[in-house]
């Protein structure tokens, strides 16, 4: 099976075993499909161009004649050419993508990466706190046994990235108010139902911090080697002051090229989840939105 996630600053392909459960390819390309649509509410030519562009260049990469399940998210949903832009990129590649809610976004991302923490830290499976760390918005998933709490907020690397300097103070004294509701929300779940025992992370930012803090770049990057790791507030301060003393050829072969500005957009919010969720240490996973996608169809095809 294909599984294709189209976020709002890259997309996420993944070549899926049903049987075994496991990733067999994997590919991903930077097309920031949100560029110039907190400006414009729409999605822009060029935009459409690098995202056909993009899966044009995965399909040349892996066989794409399997069954395929394509989703994207935020920042399609929000745009106001939303369905022209579906039909640009179905008419050019096959592909028709399915708009999906906030809600399903979470539900996907929570099933690929609930049996990553049972495996990790199988005391931690019933009682821990998923952030998902988009482009156009983040997902805060309380689980909790038998019960989830979810809710997916407007605040990602990309759209914060389009409004503030990630280096500025005005982000440092802005960020908290705009995640005002987060908080709000975790505060409200932890008074009904407690406070949860793991801070679980998934999407680019905490990807690429844990990648730096194991000494891989960004063509050697490894999810296995990613997985697992515990990520506290100092790590993330340290990885982005590091890549920040770079030159522009070191930063473009640690995290590839244009990702310095989201990344360190991303770091800033990361940051003001630990505040929020007050939990020390965060736990990265490599699985996410593409995968939970694959993980669901295989198993409703196997029924």
């Amino acid at each position: 099976m294909i599984s294709i996630d189209l976020g709002s600053n890259s997309i996420r392909v993944a070549k899926f075993n049903c049987t075994t459960k496991t990733k067999e390819r994997f590919f991903t390309e930077v097309t920031k499909i949100a560029d110039g649509l907190a400006q414009t509410g729409k999605i822009n030519d060029e935009a459409i161009k690098r995202t056909i562009d993009a899966i044009n260049h995965a399909k040349s990469m892996m066989d794409f004649e399997d069954t395929i399940h394509a989703v994207t998210t935020e920042a399609v949903r929000k745009a106001s050419n939303s369905q022209e832009v579906i039909g640009r990129i179905k008419a050019a590649t096959s592909i028709e993508f399915e708009i999906i809610s906030g809600d399903d976004e979470a539900k996907y991302t929570l099933l690929a990466v609930e049996g990553r923490v049972d495996i990790l830290y199988p005391d931690a499976k019933d009682s821990f706190v998923l952030v998902d760390i988009g482009g156009g918005s983040t997902e805060l998933i309380f689980n909790y046994r038998n019960k989830v709490f979810s809710q997916s907020f407007p605040i990602g690397i990309v759209t914060i990235s389009q409004r503030y300097d990630a280096n500025s103070e005005r982000i440092k004294k802005e960020l908290p108010k705009l995640m005002q509701e987060m908080q709000t929300f975790c505060d409200e779940i932890y008074t009904h139902h407690g406070k949860v025992n793991k801070f679980v992370a998934t999407a680019g930012t905490p990807t690429t911090i844990a990648s730096l803090k194991h000494n891989l770049t960004y063509a050697t990057y490894d999810g296995a080697v990613v997985e697992g790791t515990l990520l506290q507030m100092r790590d993330l301060d340290f990885h982005r002051d590091k890549l920040m003393t770079m030159s522009d050829k070191e930063r473009i072969e640690a995290v590839g090229m244009g990702r310095l500005e989201v990344i360190n957009t991303g770091v800033a919010i990361y940051k003001e989840l630990f505040n929020i969720v007050d939990i020390e240490e965060s736990v990265v996973i490599d699985y996410g939105l593409v995968e939970g996608v694959a993980i669901y169809y295989c198993n409703k095809n196997m029924l």
